[in-house]
């Protein structure tokens, strides 16, 4: 439905935000029988839909796809050639749904949630005021669900560079010749394989010694050797010192801590992000502009009295994952529904309907490189920090029958990070052709705290790359 054209409304929920996270706690609070309204000034359906999951995995399917048909016999001599540049842009322009929010709008519609255009700012407790002196006032809750923004570093010239974010990333309508990426986590690896395979020049600097920096170090082992291999330049452990470009759309000059220049026609940055609440009236609260919010379990804002402000997704910074902005998104929903009820909410119950527990135990995640990269959990470092007592088990992929039929030469690793104490996984990892298909089992096993000796009763079908498990576990038995 439409929201009314009345200056001032009044609602059980507020939502400042309509991406995923948004989208997500809007639906869960309404079908707990409470009304909300999403405020949006961009596009319903946010950074994921338009700028960030959808259109970067839409722009890197053709590359795996490809890479995986030239390891089969018998196919690869069919597969030659580079890949149709302007066919793949159409196809993620397609999958972004050319950057027309439509279909959401009618999600939205279809739900029974109302929709705001503009900026939403709060105005004290419960209340938000949008573009053009409309006023929104929540009976039992405002959730903050703004996402994050790049961050372009203080980098001499830089600012006036006009650098690329993730966003022109993902949205560029040609091919540059030579391309820059400044960091080596998820944005600038899967970009770096991306335009590299279609058919750019393409130099990786990163400021470590090594890609992946957040997975166990043997994923960005594997990943770096096969960007090498596809012809990607890459350089650890050296900084930007300085950026040029001389004229707009012109080249682009970056200066290196060893002096060293390199000329190219664009330079991504993709170095970090921000949370997205520095316009959004924090002060009104007692919060300060521009910060990460500082939530609970429920996701609910510990430093504001009463239990009305939530930051669900990015802002709160627990995991910035589209995926896990969603899992807060149905656990802060029904949170602020059993509040509005007055019924307990639980969030000493870890696994419990209250409490985004996922967050600290079990956070999946999936590289889209080629090889795939996919972990769950904690890695063995964080596992040892966290005071654990662990075993680690590897295992080649490439040894697994099922991985021997997928590809010829598949190269992998996986890896499970075992409890000794209580004998559960706390974490695994996969490195390998298709691996992301592979890391819902081991979430599962993580999230559902499955115990080995269980685990060995789970009988992966053979032959498929699956069998890493059996494989992982009898080497854990002995």
């Amino acid at each position: 439905m439409a929201a009314s054209e009345t200056t001032e409304a009044e609602y059980d929920v507020v939502v400042l935000g309509a991406g995923p996270p948004g989208e997500n706690l809007a639906d869960r609070v309404h079908a707990g029988g409470l009304s909300a309204v999403i405020v949006e000034s961009e596009l319903v359906g946010g950074e994921c839909s338009y700028w960030a999951c959808m259109p970067s995995k839409a722009l890197l399917r053709p590359v795996t796809a490809r890479s995986e048909a030239r390891r089969v016999a018998g196919l690869k001599d069919a597969v030659t050639g580079p890949l149709d540049a302007p066919a793949v842009l159409a196809h993620r322009d397609d999958f972004a749904s050319h950057w027309k929010d439509d279909s959401q709008v009618r999600w939205l519609e279809s739900v029974g949630v109302d929709l705001v255009r503009g900026v939403g700012r709060l105005d004290g407790p419960r209340r938000v005021v949008v573009d053009g002196g409309r006023v929104l006032t929540a009976r039992h809750a405002v959730a903050v669900c703004t996402g994050s923004r790049a961050v372009i570093p203080g980098i001499p010239g830089l600012a006036e560079a006009k650098p690329w974010t993730s966003r022109e990333a993902t949205s560029a309508q040609a091919v540059p010749g030579r391309l820059v990426v400044v960091g080596g986590g998820v944005v600038g690896v899967e970009m770096a394989t991306a335009w590299r395979a279609l058919g750019a020049s393409v130099t990786l600097l990163v400021r470590g010694e090594g890609l992946l920096p957040r997975m166990e170090p043997f994923a960005g082992l594997l990943v770096a050797e096969s960007l090498a291999e596809a012809g990607v330049l890459l350089r650890t452990g050296t900084e930007v010192r300085e950026v040029r470009r001389e004229a707009p759309g012109g080249p682009v000059t970056v200066i290196l801590d060893s002096g060293e220049e390199i000329v190219a026609d664009e330079i991504l940055i993709a170095t970090g992000r921000a949370p997205r609440t520095d316009d959004l009236g924090l002060e009104t609260i007692g919060l300060e502009p521009g910060s990460w919010l500082d939530v609970d379990d429920s996701c609910r804002v510990r430093s504001v009295a009463g239990d009305w402000l939530y930051g669900v997704g990015d802002v709160n910074h627990r995991a910035l994952l589209t995926h896990q902005g969603k899992y807060q998104a149905r656990i802060a929903g029904a949170a602020i529904t059993a509040r509005a009820r007055q019924v307990p909410v639980l969030e000493s119950d870890r696994w419990g309907a209250h409490a985004a527990t996922a967050d600290t135990e079990a956070v999946p995640q999936v590289v889209f490189s080629d090889p795939e990269a996919a972990s769950v959990g904690r890695t063995a470092a964080e596992a040892e920090r966290a005071g654990h007592r662990i075993r680690v088990i590897d295992h080649d992929l490439g040894a697994v029958a099922g991985s021997a039929l997928y590809a010829d030469g598949y190269r992998g690793r996986a890896r499970m990070v075992v409890d000794l104490d209580r004998e559960v996984l706390l974490g695994a990892t996969f490195v390998g052709l298709g691996v992301g298909e592979l890391l819902h089992s081991a979430t599962v096993a993580v999230a559902g705290e499955v115990p080995i000796e269980r685990l060995w009763h789970a009988v992966p079908s053979y032959p498929t790359t699956s069998e890493v498990w059996l494989r992982l576990l009898e080497a854990y038995r002995g």
